[in-house]
This record gives structure tokens, sequence and C-alpha cells, in this order.
């Protein structure tokens, strides 16, 4: 991340919208937002590095890679995981709550992992239908369940701060994945379990 340019890219748009960015409140702002930047957007970092050690990739393993032994598992939820990411139509923030549920087939992973997963892909700039396939694909890929399901509810402030100005409305994406695709038994128990 260049956060030289980030430096310069503030310090011109609060110029641009006829700022003064030398005045006491603003003089240090260049600073903070490139320094955000890396906090927001560090999953960018690991797309660059695409195919490397440290890459998304080797960054998603490294969550699911250590499993344990679980039979007669049914279902496993992980739900109201709150998130924060940013749309890349207008770099305006979008967060909420995600519900993550699997089917082990004989493995399970630790409580913590599934919200890291999520993370790497909120990380850089997304859309909500696009993360909620990353995240689902992703666990599909790595820890091979028998099925995947996720829900994504979020409040866009692209919507709520602009545009339609409608503060409060909640979008909602689900992607299935393996046996949720043909079981809608299972999809019902998923729905049932975070009280929808």
């Amino acid at each position: 991340m260049d956060q030289e340019k980030i430096r310069e890219a503030v310090l011109l748009f609060l110029e641009g919208i006829g700022e003064d960015p030398s005045r006491e409140g603003l003089a240090e702002t260049p600073d903070r937002v490139a320094r955000m930047c890396g906090e927001l957007f560090y999953g960018l970092d690991l797309l660059q590095k695409q195919g490397e050690v440290s890459g998304p990739e080797a960054e998603i393993e490294k969550h699911l890679g250590k499993r344990f032994a679980a039979s007669d598992n049914e279902m496993i939820l992980e739900k109201d995981i709150p998130f924060y990411s940013v749309c890349e139509h207008h770099l305006l923030p979008f967060f909420g709550k995600a519900h993550i549920a699997y089917i082990p087939d004989g493995q399970v992973v630790g409580l913590s992992k599934l919200p890291r997963v999520l993370e790497v892909f909120a990380r850089r700039p997304q859309i909500q239908e696009q993360l909620t396939a990353q995240t689902a694909d992703a666990i599909m890929k790595h820890l091979q369940p028998k099925g995947v399901m996720v829900v994504l509810e979020a409040e866009h402030m692209c919507m709520s701060m602009r545009g339609i100005k409608k503060a409060g409305t909640q979008t909602v994406t689900c992607v299935k994945r393996g046996v949720f695709r043909e079981d809608q038994a299972a999809c019902d128990t998923f729905f049932k379990m975070i009280g929808k």
C-alpha cells in the first residue's frame, strides 16, 4: 500500500471540496487516513501477494487448516458475527451481521475461524453479494464440509447517507453450497436458528 499516494490524494480531496487542509483539525488528516487504509484494506495486500506464501489462499488455509475430528454433527452455526467492509462503488462503509453455517464431514474448525475467513474478504473494496459468495466458497474449498450457508445482513452508507437516503435499510444476501442447495429442511433449520 502506497501511504504517500494516499496522503497526497486526501490532501487534494480536502482542497477539492473547498476545505483548508492546513487548519488545525485537518492538518494530520492525510496521515490518519493513510494509516486507516492500511487497516481497512489489508485484504488488498493479501490479493497483491496472490500465489505467494502469504496470499489470500494461504491466509484462509491458515485459519481453516487446523481441524478437529468430530462425528455425527448435523450443523454448526455462528450467528450475529459483526462485520465491516467498504462499498467499491462509492468507497463508503457497509456493515452488519453475518450468519455462517456448515455441515461437517467428520472435521470441524475452531470457533474463531469462520469470522476470520469473512474478514479476509471484507477488508477490501467489495460488494456484499461477492463477499457472501467468496466466504462460502472459501469454506467449501478449504474445509470441505457437506455444505455451507452464508447470510449477510448489512446497512450500506451509500444508501443511507446519499442517493435515496434511506437510513436503516438492510440488504440481505444468501449463498448456499453443497447439501444446502438441495436440502430445504437444512435451510429451514438454519433460518430457525438465526431467528428468521
